[in-house]
């Protein structure tokens, strides 16, 4: 047997080993109080500011290995932590503790004719695998969300923050057994080769659920190669469209924000579409404004160039369907709401679509006929998030159409069950 086959076989059954301890710890999580999940979380978030030196040690480790393997920037600023991330994140195990408990919940029922008593309740899902990529962020969030809706989560992280997840799930594991749980509450699964990655999707009986977060590559991955049920999160190949009766000034500023405030991120905006009947200034007004912000404008060059456009980069295929994660933007001219929405249903990730509109009939038919997890109308793509909704932490962005939609949160990461009561009822 060679080494690497023996690694291969070692690798399999740790991952094997953590779903069964996760399993065990099921029935335990599915029977905290609310008052001791929140207690727990409350903690949770204390423990990680107070080792935000430890933390950015490790993270600092991880970009510098980073650096050295030629990881893009995009991916340096995904990977990347400061004092004011960690603060962040430790907030987001505060807003979930402030969240309703979902479990428990009665959603619906009655009284059956014969005297039974039945109702519907959430339950957990049970357990949760993670897999994602640079992003030490989704570690905790995944605890966070996990905990207070009973589910527990197996986490493989990217080798790229092999050291940020490892210190994050030690300070976790730290936390939940100072309050009596077992540290395989919340479990780190190995990373060294994608084999862990296929261990887990297909470790049916074990695992529960499991959802992806990352690119498009990694997500498609796991949608079809998973034998367990799998969530999945979608890439964001978000357009924006500024429409011939607008504020142009404010349409500019949003697709702006859409696109520069955090480039590397699922709910940047990546392709801006002007209408044919913006004047030809008002064209390149977006243009030179995206341009002295910094961002690289892709586009039919002919198109752009006829209304003055200068330095831009002649699209291709993939500048219309894959994120950019980048200070690039594709722009294209399209013939009114309809053109709009057409060129969206051609190359939309389902994640999300905003528009700039003054008439508010172009807005609701757009609103009507954009199929997306969300529509801006009159609003920065950067809206869709979870903690901006108010859900506190997310999972991610759910881009299908069975059982989640837009971000998840608590309730999403529930099932139900139908309990009923009766009093020795016999069915004839």
């Amino acid at each position: 047997m060679t080494d690497a086959t023996t690694t291969r076989e070692n690798e399999r059954a740790e991952v094997l080993a953590k779903a069964r301890a996760a399993k065990a710890v099921t029935r335990t999580l599915a029977k905290l109080t609310s008052i001791q999940k929140n207690d727990i979380l409350l903690a949770a978030a204390d423990a990680l500011v107070a080792a935000t030196p430890e933390i950015l040690a490790a993270n600092q480790a991880d970009i510098d290995t980073g650096r050295e393997r030629g990881l893009n920037e995009s991916l340096i600023d995904r990977l990347g932590l400061d004092a004011e991330r960690i603060a962040g994140i430790a907030g987001g195990l505060r807003q979930v503790a402030g969240l309703t408990d979902p479990v428990g919940e009665v959603i619906g029922g009655h009284v059956m004719g014969n005297g039974i008593q039945m109702k519907q309740v959430r339950v957990p899902l049970g357990v949760m695998g993670m897999v994602y990529e640079a992003r030490p962020n989704v570690t905790v969030d995944a605890f966070g969300l996990a905990l207070k809706s009973g589910n527990v989560p197996l986490l493989r992280g990217s080798k790229s923050a092999r050291n940020s997840n490892a210190k994050l799930v030690e300070i976790l594991q730290n936390v939940v057994e100072k309050f009596g749980l077992p540290r395989e509450t919340v479990q780190l699964l190995p990373c060294d080769t994608h084999d862990s990655v296929q261990d887990l999707i297909t470790a049916r009986g074990l695992v529960d659920v499991v959802i992806p977060r990352g690119g498009a590559g990694l997500i498609e991955a796991v949608v079809t190669g998973a034998t367990v049920p799998a969530i999945e999160t979608g890439t964001g190949n978000c357009h924006f469209y500024i429409d011939g009766d607008v504020d142009l000034d404010s349409a500019i500023a949003m697709v702006i924000n859409g696109k520069t405030r955090r480039c590397s991120v699922c709910n940047a905006t990546e392709v801006a579409l002007l209408d044919a009947a913006l004047s030809d200034a008002d064209k390149l007004k977006v243009v030179r404004a995206l341009q002295e912000a910094g961002v690289t404008i892709h586009g039919k060059v002919a198109e752009l160039e006829a209304f003055g456009a200068t330095d831009v980069v002649e699209a291709t295929e993939e500048d219309w369907t894959d994120e950019y994660l980048s200070f690039d933007i594709a722009v294209a001219v399209v013939d009114g709401v309809d053109a709009a929405i057409e060129h969206i249903a051609k190359y939309t990730s389902g994640h999300t679509e905003g528009i700039a509109s003054n008439n508010v009939f172009t807005i609701q038919k757009f609103a009507d006929e954009v199929d997306a997890a969300a529509v801006m109308l009159n609003a920065s793509t950067a809206f869709t998030d979870g903690e901006v909704y108010g859900m506190g932490a997310e999972i991610g962005i759910s881009t299908q159409k069975l059982h989640a939609r837009g971000p998840m949160a608590l309730p999403e990461l529930t099932s139900t069950k139908w309990i009923l009561q009766g009093t020795g009822q016999i069915r004839p």
